[in-house]
């Protein structure tokens, strides 16, 4: 019986729009959860173009025609995600953060390190990322009213969008590491090293911006600080756990539901909004167009 391969990433261009009444404190009424999502933000720009050199360098070593197809959906969507963040940083930056152009920098010099790193071990730390990042997902989507609810939908539709193509792709750079190295001592530790430096990445972003804003050292923006880390740390390290297993394979994580109903009503050119009180979608697609 022939196996039919799934078709690659879909490249969506997605014309989202961060105009200059767009504020940082996006999510008004938890300004602790807007920086941890702002911090996530600070490092796509750097994560993602470090992803994209990897599995292009990984094309050499592979012959599988769909896998490279499927390389080839990776790239075009984390280019889409890493130029959108990066729109989005620079009205951070423009809107009273200045000082992240230095977090920034430290940014880029450590994945410029990481890049001198052997294919392997980059391919391990892309594929640890990318299959913790599915927990991650779920726990976006399966909260989004708590967590998104009273926020500029402009940004919550933004992180969603990036979400469901995480899920869409979750599969592309464990199969190139598995196809050019397949190590599993290696692939561990990618999963361990992945997760751990990312977050720590986000966080120096996130305690800037809290910094500037003179909340720090307030004791209940603390607090609030401390139960969204912990709430996010509780899935990020039962993904990392579950991508750390000897015979784990993304394929194994269902989808989300949520997600699937995404990929289903999206119609390439459309200019209609999802309502925002539809109780399946309660978060907007902006005008949006596909390549």
């Amino acid at each position: 019986m022939t196996t039919i391969a799934p078709p690659p990433p879909l490249v969506r261009r997605m014309p989202f729009e961060f105009d200059d009444d767009l504020q940082p404190h996006w999510h008004p009424d938890d300004i602790e959860w807007s920086h941890m999502v702002n911090g996530g933000s600070l490092t796509m720009p750097y994560l993602e173009p470090f992803l994209i050199a990897t599995l292009r360098d990984a094309k050499a070593d592979i012959t599988d025609e769909a896998l490279l197809a499927e390389i080839d959906g990776f790239v075009g969507q984390e280019a889409q995600h890493f130029r959108t963040h990066r729109r989005y940083n620079e009205l951070l930056k423009a809107k009273g953060y200045a000082d992240l152009a230095e977090a920034e920098a430290d940014m880029k010099a450590a994945y410029q390190k990481l890049g001198e790193r052997s294919l392997g071990y980059r391919l391990a730390y892309a594929a640890g990322f990318e299959s913790m990042t599915m927990s991650l997902t779920r726990w976006l989507v399966e909260n989004r009213v708590r967590l998104f609810a009273g926020s500029d939908t402009r940004v919550a539709s933004f992180v969603l969008w990036h979400m469901v193509e995480e899920v869409e792709h979750k599969r592309v750079a464990f199969d190139a590491f598995m196809a050019v190295d397949g190590r599993y001592p290696l692939r561990a530790l990618g999963v361990l090293v992945g997760t751990g430096h990312v977050f720590l990445l986000a966080r120096r972003g996130c305690v800037e911006m809290l910094k500037s804003d003179g909340r720090w050292w307030n004791p209940r923006a603390r607090l609030r600080l401390w139960a969204h880390t912990a709430d996010f740390l509780r899935h990020a390290l039962h993904g990392a756990a579950r991508a750390c297993r000897p015979g784990h394979d993304p394929r194994d994580d269902a989808d989300p539901a949520w997600v699937t109903t995404w990929i289903e009503r999206f119609e390439p050119g459309e200019g209609a909004l999802i309502d925002t009180d539809d109780p399946e979608m309660p978060v907007p697609f902006p005008e949006r167009a596909a390549a």
